[in-house]
Protein backbone atom coordinates (compact mmCIF):
# COMPACT_ATOMS: atom_id res chain seq x y z
CA UNK A 1 0.00 0.00 0.00
CA UNK A 2 1.35 3.33 -1.38
CA UNK A 3 1.13 6.34 1.87
CA UNK A 4 -1.21 8.40 -0.27
CA UNK A 5 -3.19 4.69 -0.42
CA UNK A 6 -2.92 4.70 4.07
CA UNK A 7 -4.43 7.81 4.55
CA UNK A 8 -6.93 7.61 2.37
CA UNK A 9 -8.10 4.33 3.89
CA UNK A 10 -7.52 5.90 7.04
CA UNK A 11 -9.79 8.47 6.43
CA UNK A 12 -12.50 6.82 4.46
CA UNK A 13 -12.48 4.57 7.26
CA UNK A 14 -13.72 7.55 9.71
CA UNK A 15 -16.23 8.82 7.47
CA UNK A 16 -17.92 5.34 7.06
CA UNK A 17 -17.77 4.71 10.71
CA UNK A 18 -16.19 7.33 12.56
CA UNK A 19 -17.32 5.64 16.45
CA UNK A 20 -15.09 2.55 14.90
CA UNK A 21 -12.23 4.84 14.08
CA UNK A 22 -12.38 6.55 17.29
CA UNK A 23 -11.72 3.63 18.85
CA UNK A 24 -9.23 1.70 16.69
CA UNK A 25 -7.12 4.91 17.37
CA UNK A 26 -7.50 4.73 20.50
CA UNK A 27 -6.22 1.24 20.43
CA UNK A 28 -3.01 2.08 18.98
CA UNK A 29 -1.75 3.73 22.01
CA UNK A 30 -2.09 5.47 25.17
CA UNK A 31 -0.89 8.68 26.15
CA UNK A 32 2.34 9.38 28.22
CA UNK A 33 2.98 12.46 30.35
CA UNK A 34 5.73 13.16 32.52
CA UNK A 35 5.12 14.66 35.99
CA UNK A 36 8.06 15.97 37.65
CA UNK A 37 6.57 18.70 39.79
CA UNK A 38 7.28 22.05 37.91
CA UNK A 39 4.84 24.43 36.25
CA UNK A 40 6.01 22.96 33.08
CA UNK A 41 4.94 19.13 33.58
CA UNK A 42 1.61 20.27 35.14
CA UNK A 43 0.96 22.42 31.49
CA UNK A 44 1.71 19.36 29.88
CA UNK A 45 -0.28 17.26 31.63
CA UNK A 46 -3.62 19.53 30.67
CA UNK A 47 -2.48 19.29 27.43
CA UNK A 48 -2.46 15.19 27.60
CA UNK A 49 -5.58 14.72 29.55
CA UNK A 50 -6.86 16.81 26.52
CA UNK A 51 -5.73 14.80 24.18
CA UNK A 52 -6.76 11.34 25.86
CA UNK A 53 -10.14 12.81 26.18
CA UNK A 54 -10.44 13.52 22.62
CA UNK A 55 -8.98 10.34 21.21
CA UNK A 56 -10.69 8.08 24.39
CA UNK A 57 -7.28 7.30 24.99
CA UNK A 58 -5.83 6.08 28.47
CA UNK A 59 -3.26 8.12 29.93
CA UNK A 60 -0.44 7.22 31.89
CA UNK A 61 1.08 9.64 34.03
CA UNK A 62 4.90 8.56 34.73
CA UNK A 63 7.08 10.11 37.58
CA UNK A 64 10.27 9.55 38.39
CA UNK A 65 12.96 9.53 41.72
CA UNK A 66 16.01 10.99 40.00
CA UNK A 67 18.51 7.93 41.30
CA UNK A 68 21.43 10.48 40.99
CA UNK A 69 19.86 13.21 43.10
CA UNK A 70 19.24 10.47 45.93
CA UNK A 71 22.79 8.86 45.36
CA UNK A 72 24.03 12.51 45.78
CA UNK A 73 21.86 13.16 49.47
CA UNK A 74 24.57 10.33 50.81
CA UNK A 75 27.60 12.77 50.43
CA UNK A 76 28.24 15.12 53.25
CA UNK A 77 29.33 18.00 51.14
CA UNK A 78 26.20 18.01 48.86
CA UNK A 79 24.62 20.70 49.16
CA UNK A 80 21.00 22.31 47.24
CA UNK A 81 20.88 26.11 46.02
CA UNK A 82 16.77 27.13 46.79
CA UNK A 83 14.75 28.29 43.72
CA UNK A 84 13.31 30.90 44.87
CA UNK A 85 15.80 31.98 47.83
CA UNK A 86 19.52 31.14 46.30
CA UNK A 87 20.44 30.16 49.59
CA UNK A 88 22.64 27.17 49.81
CA UNK A 89 21.88 24.32 52.37
CA UNK A 90 22.64 20.83 53.20
CA UNK A 91 20.93 18.21 50.87
CA UNK A 92 19.49 16.29 53.55
CA UNK A 93 18.63 12.62 52.30
CA UNK A 94 15.31 12.58 54.47
CA UNK A 95 14.14 15.51 53.66
CA UNK A 96 14.68 14.53 50.11
CA UNK A 97 12.82 11.33 50.56
CA UNK A 98 9.71 13.55 52.16
CA UNK A 99 9.81 16.24 48.89
CA UNK A 100 9.99 13.08 46.82
CA UNK A 101 6.93 11.86 48.32
CA UNK A 102 5.21 14.54 48.53
CA UNK A 103 5.44 15.19 44.73
CA UNK A 104 4.74 11.90 44.22
CA UNK A 105 1.13 12.55 46.00
CA UNK A 106 0.83 15.82 44.14
CA UNK A 107 1.51 14.17 40.84
CA UNK A 108 -1.31 11.70 41.66
CA UNK A 109 -3.88 14.40 42.82
CA UNK A 110 -2.98 16.40 39.54
CA UNK A 111 -3.46 13.69 37.02
CA UNK A 112 -6.75 12.56 39.11
CA UNK A 113 -7.80 16.11 39.03
CA UNK A 114 -6.97 16.56 35.18
CA UNK A 115 -8.56 13.50 33.98
CA UNK A 116 -12.29 13.97 36.16
CA UNK A 117 -12.86 16.70 34.16
CA UNK A 118 -12.38 15.30 30.75
CA UNK A 119 -13.60 11.82 31.41
CA UNK A 120 -11.19 8.92 30.58
CA UNK A 121 -8.96 6.32 32.60
CA UNK A 122 -5.81 6.95 34.33
CA UNK A 123 -2.58 5.69 36.22
CA UNK A 124 0.66 6.84 37.49
CA UNK A 125 3.49 5.06 36.95
CA UNK A 126 6.39 6.08 40.40
CA UNK A 127 9.74 4.33 39.83
CA UNK A 128 13.11 5.21 40.84
CA UNK A 129 16.13 5.32 38.31
CA UNK A 130 17.44 7.68 35.30
CA UNK A 131 14.71 9.51 33.86
CA UNK A 132 15.24 9.14 30.15
CA UNK A 133 15.81 5.09 30.91
CA UNK A 134 12.56 4.32 32.87
CA UNK A 135 10.42 6.53 30.62
CA UNK A 136 11.78 4.98 27.34
CA UNK A 137 10.68 1.21 29.62
CA UNK A 138 7.33 2.29 29.17
CA UNK A 139 6.82 4.08 26.10
CA UNK A 140 5.69 2.24 23.00
CA UNK A 141 5.76 3.15 19.29
CA UNK A 142 2.09 3.47 19.28
CA UNK A 143 2.21 6.01 22.24
CA UNK A 144 2.26 9.72 22.32
CA UNK A 145 4.81 10.61 24.84
CA UNK A 146 3.75 14.96 26.66
CA UNK A 147 6.72 17.06 27.77
CA UNK A 148 6.86 20.20 29.30
CA UNK A 149 9.54 21.74 27.49
CA UNK A 150 12.21 22.34 30.21
CA UNK A 151 12.17 21.16 34.15
CA UNK A 152 13.44 22.72 37.27
CA UNK A 153 16.32 23.38 35.81
CA UNK A 154 15.49 25.82 33.08
CA UNK A 155 13.92 29.09 33.04
CA UNK A 156 10.81 28.85 30.86
CA UNK A 157 11.35 29.12 27.07
CA UNK A 158 15.49 29.64 27.37
CA UNK A 159 16.53 26.35 26.47
CA UNK A 160 15.20 22.68 25.78
CA UNK A 161 15.88 20.90 29.15
CA UNK A 162 17.87 17.51 28.53
CA UNK A 163 15.13 15.26 29.46
CA UNK A 164 13.16 16.74 27.07
CA UNK A 165 16.29 16.85 24.48
CA UNK A 166 17.08 13.31 25.05
CA UNK A 167 13.51 12.10 24.58
CA UNK A 168 12.87 13.51 21.24
CA UNK A 169 15.86 12.10 19.49
CA UNK A 170 15.12 8.24 21.13
CA UNK A 171 11.84 8.08 22.27
CA UNK A 172 9.86 5.19 19.06
CA UNK A 173 6.73 7.33 19.01
CA UNK A 174 5.52 10.88 18.83
CA UNK A 175 6.82 13.46 21.36
CA UNK A 176 4.73 16.55 21.98
CA UNK A 177 6.70 19.39 23.30
CA UNK A 178 4.64 21.34 25.02
CA UNK A 179 4.48 25.05 26.00
CA UNK A 180 3.22 26.60 28.85
CA UNK A 181 1.08 29.21 26.87
CA UNK A 182 -1.32 29.26 24.29
CA UNK A 183 0.13 31.17 21.06
CA UNK A 184 -1.23 34.82 20.51
CA UNK A 185 -3.06 33.31 17.38
CA UNK A 186 -4.62 29.47 16.21
CA UNK A 187 -4.52 29.52 12.63
CA UNK A 188 -2.63 26.84 10.83
CA UNK A 189 -0.85 23.54 11.80
CA UNK A 190 2.47 23.34 9.64
CA UNK A 191 4.20 20.38 8.99
CA UNK A 192 7.96 20.34 8.07
CA UNK A 193 8.65 17.53 4.88
CA UNK A 194 12.19 16.56 4.13
CA UNK A 195 13.68 13.80 1.54
CA UNK A 196 12.84 10.64 4.02
CA UNK A 197 9.30 9.63 1.98
CA UNK A 198 8.38 7.37 5.29
CA UNK A 199 8.98 9.87 7.86
CA UNK A 200 6.84 12.42 5.82
CA UNK A 201 4.35 9.70 5.85
CA UNK A 202 4.16 9.30 9.55
CA UNK A 203 4.28 13.57 9.86
CA UNK A 204 1.20 13.84 7.96
CA UNK A 205 -0.65 11.01 9.58
CA UNK A 206 0.05 13.38 12.83
CA UNK A 207 -1.13 16.76 11.31
CA UNK A 208 -4.56 14.77 10.40
CA UNK A 209 -4.85 13.36 13.82
CA UNK A 210 -4.27 16.94 14.95
CA UNK A 211 -6.19 18.50 12.38
CA UNK A 212 -9.62 16.20 12.73
CA UNK A 213 -9.54 17.27 16.67
CA UNK A 214 -9.09 21.09 16.53
CA UNK A 215 -10.02 21.72 13.34
CA UNK A 216 -7.51 23.87 11.89
CA UNK A 217 -5.85 24.03 8.20
CA UNK A 218 -2.51 22.99 6.97
CA UNK A 219 0.74 24.40 5.61
CA UNK A 220 2.97 21.57 4.08
CA UNK A 221 6.36 22.92 3.85
CA UNK A 222 9.44 20.69 1.82
CA UNK A 223 12.47 21.65 3.20
CA UNK A 224 15.18 20.86 -0.36
CA UNK A 225 18.73 21.87 -0.78
CA UNK A 226 17.59 22.32 -4.41
CA UNK A 227 14.81 22.59 -6.83
CA UNK A 228 12.74 19.76 -6.45
CA UNK A 229 11.51 17.32 -9.14
CA UNK A 230 8.20 18.52 -10.71
CA UNK A 231 7.15 14.71 -10.36
CA UNK A 232 7.67 14.93 -6.30
CA UNK A 233 5.68 18.39 -6.19
CA UNK A 234 2.90 16.56 -7.98
CA UNK A 235 3.09 13.34 -5.77
CA UNK A 236 2.83 15.57 -2.43
CA UNK A 237 0.26 17.63 -3.77
CA UNK A 238 -1.40 14.50 -4.20
CA UNK A 239 -0.97 13.14 -0.68
CA UNK A 240 -2.13 16.63 0.24
CA UNK A 241 -5.38 15.94 -1.14
CA UNK A 242 -7.43 14.38 2.16
CA UNK A 243 -5.89 17.41 4.10
CA UNK A 244 -8.53 19.20 2.27
CA UNK A 245 -8.83 22.15 -0.41
CA UNK A 246 -7.17 24.52 2.47
CA UNK A 247 -3.67 22.76 2.67
CA UNK A 248 -1.06 24.75 0.99
CA UNK A 249 2.02 23.71 -0.37
CA UNK A 250 5.52 25.77 0.44
CA UNK A 251 9.11 24.83 -0.79
CA UNK A 252 12.15 25.70 1.36
CA UNK A 253 15.32 25.53 -0.40
CA UNK A 254 18.29 26.05 2.04
CA UNK A 255 16.14 25.37 5.27
CA UNK A 256 17.99 26.19 8.43
CA UNK A 257 16.60 27.83 11.82
CA UNK A 258 16.08 31.39 10.79
CA UNK A 259 14.17 30.71 7.77
CA UNK A 260 11.70 27.77 9.61
CA UNK A 261 11.13 30.43 12.18
CA UNK A 262 10.35 33.19 9.23
CA UNK A 263 8.43 30.54 7.83
CA UNK A 264 6.32 30.18 11.18
CA UNK A 265 5.45 34.04 11.69
CA UNK A 266 4.17 34.20 8.09
CA UNK A 267 1.85 31.23 8.28
CA UNK A 268 0.54 32.06 11.63
CA UNK A 269 1.14 28.72 12.94
CA UNK A 270 -0.48 27.33 15.89
CA UNK A 271 1.37 24.11 15.73
CA UNK A 272 4.90 23.07 14.71
CA UNK A 273 5.06 18.54 13.23
CA UNK A 274 8.74 17.87 12.20
CA UNK A 275 9.92 14.20 12.19
CA UNK A 276 13.19 13.94 14.14
CA UNK A 277 14.76 12.22 10.67
CA UNK A 278 14.76 16.01 9.77
CA UNK A 279 18.37 17.04 8.40
CA UNK A 280 17.17 20.57 10.37
CA UNK A 281 18.01 18.87 13.57
CA UNK A 282 21.73 18.78 12.27
CA UNK A 283 21.95 22.26 11.84
CA UNK A 284 22.99 24.59 14.35
CA UNK A 285 20.64 26.83 16.22
CA UNK A 286 18.13 24.06 16.06
CA UNK A 287 17.23 23.08 19.54
CA UNK A 288 17.61 27.05 20.49
CA UNK A 289 15.24 27.46 17.78
CA UNK A 290 12.28 24.73 19.30
CA UNK A 291 12.84 26.22 22.53
CA UNK A 292 12.08 30.01 21.53
CA UNK A 293 9.04 28.94 19.97
CA UNK A 294 5.76 29.49 21.41
CA UNK A 295 3.87 26.93 20.21
CA UNK A 296 3.21 22.98 20.70
CA UNK A 297 5.45 21.33 18.47
CA UNK A 298 5.16 17.32 17.83
CA UNK A 299 8.36 15.21 16.80
CA UNK A 300 7.59 12.06 14.83
CA UNK A 301 9.71 8.88 14.21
Amino acid sequence: MTAREAVTAMEAQAVINPEKSEKQASARGRILVLIDGSRMSYAALEAAADIAGKRDADILGVFVEELNLVRSAGFGFAREVGSVSGTSRPLDPGILEQRMRRLADQARAALAGAVKQRGGKASLSIARGRVIEEVLALVGPDDLLVLGRAGWSSPGGARLGSTARGLIRQSPGQVLLWCELKPRYQNRVVVFLNEHDEANHRAALAAIEICRHDHQPVTIVLGTDGEPAAERLDAIRQELEVLGASTRLRVMSDPNPATVARVLREERASQLVISRNSGLFNEPGTEQLLAALNLPITVTP
